[in-house]
């Protein structure tokens, strides 16, 4: 049957084409300028790796060690699917992106989602939104990171440039920390005999230990440069427990992001890089080529007192010879080694990090909250917890060492956090009455308390939608002052500063820098000292905050903000994907 228009039905048909093609226009303008959908897979396999003259089986992403680089432009959508053929369960955490409204793909397990079993796949689904610099993906369950991570590459959107030298080129120098034995059979022990877990064999440069170890010297990250020029190295400190000073022998780098945020230019010839942060640095190399190579060297900064891998990994810096050079002496070349701080150095790392400025410019605004809400002052350490009834501890009195935030070691729960808020089914699950002071006030930095007990539960704060928020984070002397390089989900946040000693609630809000404060996901709680921040509760959700040495994290030290739904649209947590794992 053919139809037939009427000249009336004609005119109403073009006029709603016309009308249409009005309403594409903006559409179609914001396409040209919209990101694009970037599709990964990333099959969760064992995998036989070498290192120390040792062959070990280990979790990796497409039998890659480290993992596959993610590369996308501000504005894109990604899609990863992630395929779990191992024995373990798995979830993969995007670290430092937004996730705005899309919590369901952030991938700390049993926070965010229930973990991917064996067998099984999910899909993470999110946009890239108002970010761009250098993050990185890691495991977010048990100790399953130590193998398990890759870097994030989030370049300018397109015709956009840096506001730096555009550089000749740019790598990834990613830091990990290499386990002899099984990584999962050392926490598992630890866990359930009360004691710390081994510390670790070596520290590596993008997989390779470096010649300072045994048998290692082939297994040694190379990066060869040429005369003149500028090349961007993008850090990211992956290892599970220990804070790193980097160094490259006898050149000045200088820092120009942090945490995928651009700060302002600086000159330095140490970094210091915490677990979970993320720096960009220009290195310039030299002129002419030197009859040289050069050591590129990181080794802990470490505070605390248990014990530690106090070794240093090398990669080296080559210069590029010219065809006619000889090769041959090429053997003979020295070594430059890279001189690094004390262990303990706390002054060389406060200052480094108050060097840490945001740009604060038209084009890349500081939009910290002027205005506080709802003010929280949380310690963060160390204590003790009784062992269970059916577990033998090596501790005396069966007790063993643990870790909170304000008196409170978390516990994690058996189903996910941000399931049980959006379908109101919190009840048994956790609840929101997380203590915004310690239960009790002492001399934070000065002789402990007798009673070092924790408090145990899953407590969470419950913020409303659009709630600014300032923190203030206090290291305790309990068993030992630390660094605590502390994370939050979802957010950025503003450091506003940093001192020595006890937080002064009188006095040291008048140092608080509301005008160029570095703006980052990640940040080191000075060991013996506090630090201030302030972020704007503007993503629904449920986000996790936890200490990124692992360690701590597996002894309770976390805890999460459940930031509820805004009243628009654009203000809500959207619905759970269909393939959700469940648990």
């Amino acid at each position: 049957m053919v139809s037939v228009l009427t000249s009336s039905a004609l005119f109403k048909a073009l006029l709603f084409l016309s009308l249409c093609s009005v309403w594409l226009l903006p559409d179609l303008a914001l396409a040209k300028h919209a990101g694009i959908t970037r599709h990964y897979k990333f099959n969760i396999k064992m995998q036989n790796v070498t290192r120390l003259c040792q062959t070990k089986s280990i979790v990796t992403v497409n039998g890659q060690f480290p993992g596959p680089r993610i590369i996308a432009r501000e504005g894109d959508r990604l899609l990863i699917k992630v395929v779990n053929h191992v024995q373990y369960n798995v979830t993969i955490h995007w670290h430092g992106i937004r996730q705005l409204r899309s919590g369901w793909a952030d991938g700390p397990a049993y926070v965010t989602q229930c973990p991917i079993q064996t067998g099984q796949s999910y899909v993470y689904n999110f946009t890239i939104t108002g970010q761009r610099g250098t993050l990185f993906w890691h495991a977010h369950i048990s100790w399953l990171r130590a193998t398990l991570y890759g870097p994030i590459v989030i370049l300018p959107k397109r015709h956009a440039s840096y506001p730096f030298p555009q550089p000749f080129k740019e790598f990834p120098i990613v830091f990990g920390e290499w386990w002899k034995a099984d990584t999962e059979t050392i926490i598992n022990q630890a866990m359930a005999t009360g004691g710390a877990p081994n510390i670790s064999d070596a520290f590596t440069i993008n997989g390779l230990p470096g010649p300072s170890y045994n048998c290692s010297a082939k297994e040694t990250f190379k990066l060869k440069v040429k005369p003149g020029k500028t090349y961007l190295l993008r850090l990211v400190n992956a290892a599970l427990n220990d804070e790193l000073f980097f160094r490259v022998a006898n050149h000045t780098l200088t820092v120009v992001e942090a945490d995928a945020v651009y700060v302002k230019p600086f000159k330095t010839d140490i970094v210091l890089i915490t677990p979970g942060q993320t720096t960009n640095v220009l290195l310039k190399a030299k002129s002419k080529t030197p009859n040289a190579k050069f050591a590129m060297s990181a080794r802990p900064y470490a505070t605390g007192p248990a014990t530690f891998d106090n070794t240093t990994t090398i990669g080296i810096l080559e210069y590029k010879k010219s065809a006619s050079a000889s090769s041959s002496n090429n053997m003979n070349i020295p070594l430059l080694k890279a001189k690094l701080p004390q262990f303990n150095d706390s002054t060389y790392a406060m200052k480094f990090n108050q060097k840490i400025r945001s740009l604060a410019t038209r084009k890349f605004p500081v939009k910290v909250p002027k205005k506080v809400d709802r003010r929280f002052f949380f310690t963060v350490g160390l204590g003790i917890l009784p062992c269970s009834k059916n577990q033998t501890c090596q501790g005396p009195n069966n007790i063993r060492p643990a870790a909170g935030i304000n008196n409170v070691s978390f516990v994690q729960p058996n189903t996910a956090l941000l399931q049980a808020h959006f379908f109101n089914r919190s009840k048994g699950v956790y609840t929101t009455n997380f203590p915004t002071n310690p239960p009790f006030k002492f001399n934070y930095t000065g002789t402990p308390p007798k009673n070092i007990m924790l408090d145990s539960g899953t407590k969470l704060v419950s913020l409303n939608y659009n709630t600014s928020v300032e923190l203030v984070m206090q290291d305790t002397s309990i068993l030992g002052a630390e660094s605590h390089p502390l994370h939050l989900h979802g957010f950025n946040f503003f450091v506003l500063a940093q001192g020595i000693g006890n937080f002064d609630p009188k006095r040291d809000p008048a140092k608080f820098n509301l005008v160029d404060p570095a703006e980052r996901n990640t940040v080191g709680v000075p060991s013996g000292g506090w630090v201030a921040i302030r972020f704007l509760a503007d993503n629904p959700g449920v986000w996790f905050m936890h200490c990124h040495l692992e360690v701590h994290t597996s002894w309770g030290l976390k805890m999460a903000w459940v930031v509820n739904d805004g009243k628009g649209p654009k203000q809500k947590l959207m619905p759970p994907p269909a393939d959700l794992p469940k648990c």
